[in-house]
């Protein structure tokens, strides 16, 4: 018997180049990477610029989103994705700093770890704590992902149905929740 197939987004960032490469260039390298080690890529969606979040802090990033499909479970399917962010010159050096590349995985199924207290507290941590806090452990769904346009525009693209488990909205739902402006500022390439 076959082992059990699970579906996950994961989010894709860059704003430096990579060995003289363009933060695009990377992101499609990156897939490739991906799709080389067993990850089954479902969905792309389209490439968009996006102002360097906090602002001010670098230049601006590309965004994209994949929907996968894989067997591995949440913690595994994360040690794959930081082995292919430091094939590309990824240090972790500063939280929300400029990166080569940035994989981060933003849901898987509609799984919810590691339990409810842990992921409440994330979910409601201040937002000058999150500069500051980095959890030690995988928080899925991410707990920062109804708040952005550049995590949500691109996910809408690739899994504008998936429903967060424990918001209870849809993406296209947390996305219309966004102010315009946020939405506006992330723009096709």
């Amino acid at each position: 018997m076959g082992k059990t197939m699970s579906n996950a987004v994961v989010a894709m960032g860059a704003n430096l180049n990579q060995s003289g490469l363009g933060p695009k260039v990377t992101l499609r390298n990156a897939i490739k990477a991906l799709a080389d080690r067993g990850v089954v890529i479902r969905a792309e969606s389209r490439f968009f610029e996006t102002p360097c979040f906090p602002p001010g802090a670098g230049p601006d990033y590309v965004n994209a989103a994949l929907l996968i499909e894989t067997e591995l479970p949440p913690a595994q399917l994360l040690a794959v994705l930081h082995e292919v962010e430091h094939e590309f010159g990824r240090e972790r050096a500063q939280r929300w700093g400029m990166r080569t590349l940035d994989l981060d995985l933003v849901c898987y199924d509609d799984q919810l770890l590691p339990d409810p207290a842990t992921f409440d507290r994330w979910l409601t941590l201040p937002a000058d704590a999150q500069r500051q806090e980095a959890p030690e452990q995988l928080i899925l769904p991410h707990p920062r992902l109804q708040d952005r346009a550049f995590v949500l525009v691109p996910m809408a693209d690739v899994a504008p149905n998936w429903s967060h488990p424990v918001l209870g909205q849809t993406v296209q739902q947390m996305l219309e929740a966004l102010p315009a402006e946020d939405i506006a500022a992330v723009t096709p390439l």
